[in-house]
């Protein structure tokens, strides 16, 4: 019985609450419709039952000012101040009454009045202080939560004060107050990094850099705190200024215990960026100093790679040759060295020319104890150059046996989507169509995007054209690119333009052949290209990628600033979906030299 009454009264208690809210969510409704007077009627309902609901109280006061009843807000203010807990809070809003009423002396007034009760109880800072943000009286806010942190040592208002100074352009003392929560806790890295972000950007004369460089030399020279060297880093990242970030890495490497991960993200930065000078002194430096013999050998593997993006004689190309071989020989032909014998395997077969020899290399590699995974890298890299050597059956048999042995990965999915361009080069569209119509879905995005990307081109270029001419052709010129013969791709794609022109083929054979122009320095030929998509194919699918490179290839090669942001620009009002969207975003404001948010 007893049971029973109290499941009862914990029906009927869970009924009222559900009431109340209803009430109080009606009373909102009304208010966000403008229809004011019945949300005061709901506010003032809701109040009747919880009188000591500051919520439906500031509720009521706002209605009463939306309906310009200003006297009703200071009676009900004034009836409400010898009673309530929160008098800071009422007096600011007494004050916002005033002030709406456009009585400032009497608004001012108010406000002291709530800032002193703040230095008589801290304890009321924060609502004080939030109730002036409400109201847009940042200044107010601002001297608020700095008397409560006066008053009380261990107040701590930083994050409140930092938005603050941010919205009032006071950079100096937002930077300050993110540092002095960062100090107390580190957990807020991310989140003020994030924040640093709408006010600094890569150009290092930029107001904001400067201030927060400052700020954080400054206060190296008072405490070695290992935060500011993290900050300093990422900041000269923003810069691009690779080196500087270096000399802070290593700083912060020589006081955390040999930690270099800091380093080794920063070089994997540097290369993203193209920064490879900077990347390889990185580089030496971690084979210096680093114990971990996996980490020495990453390190060396990505100066090779480094170093055959920038080699040109053939002398140089065997030198990196006997580089590999003999990390092979220190290191020895085993699972632990299977990234660089993929490496050495591609570099012999797609730089030095010597595919078949590689073939041979990786097939002796598969024949040693290795984890399915590693096994399956090495054929995928094998099936990679028998695609090179368009020995394609071959292939597609590695692939599929990738597949196979190793399913529900991004593995298996990335050899299915090579079987789909093995089946497209070989001119097999049907079962490369087959293939991207499950990739499409693929869970990683970059695998959807380049099979929806190669769908596209195979849809498009088979509905006018059922022999599919001129796709047999583009197929031909891709596989030719593919294999770095570059001038022959080029070649082939130039006749598709001849002979198909105004055909479906003809945007994506621009983009491909400009992209191939780009990559042997012909940037005005590249140029050309972009500016025919956007002349003729304004309303195609490309036409977002040919603004993009025609931004980056003005900001950069062509070094025409004005006609990168034009392009750019193009993209913000015209592409609100591209995928190149955010980025011409921000290059377009970099360009521009946005000032302080």
């Amino acid at each position: 019985m007893k049971k029973r009454l109290f499941l009862m009264m914990i029906l009927v208690m869970g009924i009222c609450a559900f009431a109340k809210a209803q009430t109080e969510q009606l009373a909102r409704n009304y208010f966000e419709q403008g229809q004011f007077e019945k949300a005061l009627i709901s506010y003032q309902k809701a109040y009747k039952k919880q009188s000591g609901n500051s919520a439906l109280l500031v509720g009521i006061i706002k209605t009463h000012q939306q309906l310009e009843q200003y006297q009703e807000v200071e009676q009900l203010i004034k009836s409400k101040l010898q009673l309530s807990r929160d008098k800071g809070m009422l007096e600011v809003e007494l004050g916002y009454n005033y002030q709406l009423q456009r009585q400032d002396s009497l608004a001012k007034k108010h406000y002291d009045s709530a800032i002193q009760m703040v230095r008589d109880n801290t304890t009321s800072a924060y609502r004080v202080g939030k109730t002036f943000q409400e109201h847009s009286l940042l200044d107010e806010a601002v001297a608020t939560y700095e008397e409560g942190m006066r008053q009380n040592p261990n107040g701590n208002f930083n994050i409140q004060l930092a938005r603050i100074y941010g919205e009032l352009g006071q950079i100096e003392k937002m930077f300050e107050s993110y540092l002095n929560l960062i100090n107390q806790n580190q957990a807020y890295i991310a989140s003020a990094q994030r924040n640093f972000g709408q006010f600094v950007n890569d150009n290092p004369l930029n107001e904001a850099n400067i201030i927060f460089r400052k700020t954080l030399l400054k206060r190296l020279q008072s405490e070695q705190n290992i935060v500011y060297n993290e900050l300093l880093s990422w900041l000269f990242i923003q810069q691009k200024d690779y080196r500087k970030a270096f000399i802070q890495e290593k700083a912060i490497y020589k006081r955390t215990d040999g930690n270099i991960d800091g380093i080794i993200d920063l070089v994997n930065i540097a290369i993203e960026e193209n920064a490879l000078e900077e990347a390889r002194e990185m580089l030496l430096y971690i084979n210096e100093t680093a114990i971990d013999e996996d980490i020495k050998l990453e390190a060396e593997q990505q100066l090779l790679q480094i170093d055959i993006k920038k080699a040109i004689t053939t002398e140089e190309e065997e030198a990196i040759r006997q580089r590999f071989e003999t990390l092979l020989e220190l290191y020895g032909v085993s699972s632990f060295t299977v990234p660089l014998q993929i490496d050495y395997a591609h570099f012999l077969a797609f730089n030095m020319g010597t595919s078949g020899e590689a073939a041979t290399f990786l097939k002796q590699s598969i024949k040693k104890p290795l984890s399915r995974f590693d096994e399956a890298r090495i054929k995928m890299e094998l099936a990679d150059i028998l695609v090179l050597e368009e020995k394609f059956n071959q292939a597609l048999i590695y692939y599929s046996q990738i597949q196979n042995k190793i399913k529900n990965n991004i593995i298996s999915q990335e050899a299915r989507f090579k079987v789909a361009k093995t089946s497209y080069y070989k001119g097999d569209f049907k079962w490369a169509e087959n293939q991207l119509n499950v990739l499409k879905s693929s869970a990683t995005q970059l695998i959807a995007n380049d099979a929806l990307e190669l769908l596209l081109i195979i849809r498009d270029n088979s509905q006018e054209d059922t022999l599919q001419t001129a796709l047999k052709k583009y197929a031909k010129a891709d596989l030719l690119g593919y294999q770095n013969k570059q001038d022959s791709a080029i070649k082939l794609y130039s006749e598709i333009l001849e002979q198909h022109k105004g055909e479906s083929i003809e945007d994506e054979t621009l983009l491909a052949q400009a992209i191939l122009y780009e990559n042997k320095l012909a940037y005005t030929k590249a140029q050309k290209n972009y500016e025919t998509i956007i002349d003729f194919y304004s309303d195609g699918i490309l036409a977002d990628d040919a603004y993009y490179r025609l931004g980056k290839l003005f900001e950069g090669a062509l070094q025409q600033v004005e006609k990168a942001k034009q392009n750019y620009e193009r993209i913000i009002f015209d592409f609100a979906d591209s995928i190149y969207y955010v980025d011409a975003q921000k290059r377009f404001r970099a360009l521009r030299g946005d000032a302080i948010n």
